[in-house]
């Protein structure tokens, strides 16, 4: 019978830690880490190394002592994303190892970067370092518990308020729409039928005398597909399109319902869907949105 394989285990241990000085150069850079301060040291060709260097690694020359200020922002030049952290990781969730140009180095830093994404690294994305609090520092790496991304966006909650007085045409209008139907102005001039109904012509500037009802059906001219919520819309995504009504010379803004937003396509039939005439006001919501009659497409 096949024997077993031998297995020693080792473990490599300095009892009360590994002690070593830390010289002129780096040990000034723990220093500032320990007072929330990061600095590079400059080379004799005027580089900035960060973190600092007793020597260029370059040429070998020793650095020149010149120490510089650095960041803290800097620069995220690319990353490994790790799904599943480790338990002496800095962070005990998904997190990226960047490598950091930080403002006024020459050389890349290797630090965590907490984003709640992968989605959310790109090179050039703009960083800056979370300090521990200055009680846990201790002059190590770790001062820094990692770089977050700089604030490029907020989420400011606005409500503008204001009342709309309508004129003639358009209170009559609404008071079309309360009723089930669309007024327009013919105009006797251009022989261009505007809905809604106003009592000038935009085009030729004549006075529109004449009145005319349109039917509630007509066709998609041009739509776009919106992700954001909208209280009007049956569904996100929604369409909002512009409606050429039968009989019309110029379309009318309307949300599109009871299609999926990805069939929606010009030269498409529609209708208009009121709501109960009970519960009707002198206003657009009248109309839920417009709907697919089922008819062939319309070339346009």
């Amino acid at each position: 019978m096949p024997s077993e394989p031998l297995v020693a285990e080792h473990a490599l241990e300095f009892p009360g830690g590994y002690t070593r000085t830390t010289g002129p150069v780096i040990g000034r850079f723990l220093t500032e880490l320990r007072d929330g301060r990061l600095v590079g040291v400059r080379t004799a060709d005027g580089r900035v190394l960060v973190p600092p260097l007793e020597y260029d690694p370059h040429t070998g020359e020793p650095v020149t002592g010149e120490f510089v200020p650095v960041g803290p922002a800097g620069t995220v030049r690319t990353w490994a994303w790790v799904e599943q952290p480790r338990p002496g990781h800095p962070l005990d969730r998904p997190f990226a190892w960047g490598l950091i140009d930080l403002d006024g180095a020459d050389t890349a830093l290797v630090h965590a970067v907490a984003v709640d994404d992968v989605k959310a690294l790109r090179p050039g994305l703009r960083v800056r370092p979370r300090w521990r609090p200055e009680t846990d520092r201790k002059g190590h790496i770790t001062d820094i518990a990692c770089f977050v991304p700089e604030v490029t966006t907020m989420v400011s909650p606005q409500r503008t308020e204001y009342r709309v007085r309508p004129g003639a045409s358009l209170l009559r209008f609404l008071e079309g729409v309360r009723d089930g139907v669309f007024l327009a102005g013919r105009c006797a001039t251009c022989d261009k039928v505007y809905v809604p109904y106003r009592t000038v012509c935009p085009s030729c500037g004549s006075r529109i005398e004449e009145q005319v009802e349109l039917p509630d059906t007509g066709t998609v001219t041009t739509f776009a597909i919106n992700n954001l919520p909208d209280p009007r819309a049956p569904e996100v995504p929604f369409v909002s399109a512009f409606i050429l009504l039968d009989g019309a010379d110029v379309p009318m803004i309307a949300l599109m319902g009871d299609v999926p937003a990805h069939e929606v396509r010009q030269g498409m039939r529609v209708r208009a869907v009121w709501v109960p005439p009970e519960e009707r006001t002198l206003s657009m919501s009248n109309i839920r949105w417009f709907a697919p009659t089922g008819e062939p497409d319309v070339t346009l």
